[in-house]
């Protein structure tokens, strides 16, 4: 389905993704976006729980990266630079000193090309995209494939795979804000994260290096707490979490690193990944200025992401998991957003 245009004429595709429970994803060919996501609650009611624009327009303008593919790489790389092999590269820096996001133009900014695929247990959509050397600074021709598929059991799996011509920095994820009850805020949504420890930063969100214990600290989502419970104790912060969490579970491939539950709707969001981090963010710099589908305002606090990823400035910092892909290795990144309800 056509959804639009770019002003150089490029047309920019809708897909519509739909498992045998009547559960519906769609996805735009700009940025592999997300743009709805329809899931029940505990009464079988489906309703959107993603956050987004009612048409491309929206997604031109000042989109805070709803739904879009994240890379080269996810979050902040500081001061915009970073040395590789013995050469230093310079990036974009679009979010104060620090490079966020891939840049001016990173993937969620570009045109993938999909490709429906069948498979035997639901719906999926392959998405590709050849990064070129040089592109936002980053060296070596990346080639990127991401396929979604909403299974029969109710789940969207995000599957990442990149190869490479030179070595270079990537940390692919999915910038999805979630409202599991379509409603104005998500204080109240119960949060659970399977870790630990997470990576302090300093006041412009970059990791100290630090690996610290969440114990003690309004951090802690070890047990199921409301994400509002403890914003008035968090301290330096933009007035809510935006935080990378260290998964406690190194033993297995795909492990459970979240799970949000809506206490109106019952809808519960499981998230399985071979990452080993999510970055926690509550939603902060919304601000009321955004209007988005259904006539909804996005104010503060409208929608919280958990971006399964490698850890921030990883590039700086070699007691970090490496970002760094090099010619004949294969990037392989998978994760499942589970849906239940109770």
């Amino acid at each position: 389905m056509n959804y639009g245009q770019l002003a150089d004429g490029t047309t920019i595709d809708s897909y519509t993704l739909t498992n045998r429970n009547g559960m519906t994803a769609k996805v735009i060919t700009y940025g592999a976006i997300i743009t709805e996501l329809w899931v029940p609650d505990r009464k079988g009611q489906l309703a959107d729980v993603v956050l987004g624009f009612e048409n491309l327009q929206g997604y031109l303008g000042e989109s805070p990266y709803f739904g879009a593919i994240i890379g080269r790489v996810a979050n902040r790389i500081a001061a915009g630079k970073f040395t590789l092999d013995g050469k230093e590269y310079n990036l974009a820096t679009n979010d104060g000193p620090h490079s966020l996001h891939g840049g001016a133009k990173g993937f969620d900014k570009v045109v993938w090309q999909a490709e429906p695929l069948q498979v035997s247990n639901g719906a999926a959509l392959q998405l590709k995209y050849l990064s070129p050397d040089g592109e936002e600074g980053y060296p070596g021709n990346l080639k990127v494939t991401v396929v979604y598929t909403l299974t029969n059991e109710n789940e969207l799996k995000i599957e990442y795979t990149a190869q490479t011509d030179k070595a270079t920095p990537v940390n692919l994820t999915n910038h999805s804000y979630w409202n599991l009850d379509a409603s104005a805020t998500i204080l109240d949504h119960q949060l659970r994260l399977l870790a630990e420890h997470f990576t302090p930063v300093d006041e412009t969100l970059i990791p100290t290096g630090v690996i610290a214990p969440v114990a003690g600290t309004p951090m802690d989502f070890t047990t199921p707490m409301p994400i509002g419970s403890r914003l008035d104790q968090l301290k330096g912060n933009p007035g809510g979490y935006d935080h990378n969490y260290v998964l406690t579970d190194k033993k297995n491939p795909l492990k459970l690193a979240a799970r949000a539950r809506g206490p109106i709707s019952g809808r519960v969001l499981e998230i399985w990944t071979t990452e080993p981090g999510v970055q926690f963010y509550s939603g902060n710099f919304l601000d009321g200025s955004i209007t988005g589908k259904y006539g909804r305002v996005y104010e503060k606090h409208a929608a919280f992401c958990l971006e399964t990823q490698h850890f921030p400035d990883a590039v700086h910092h070699p007691n970090f998991p490496s970002i760094i892909l090099r010619p004949g290795e294969t990037l392989m990144s998978t994760t499942v957003h589970r849906f239940l309800s109770d």
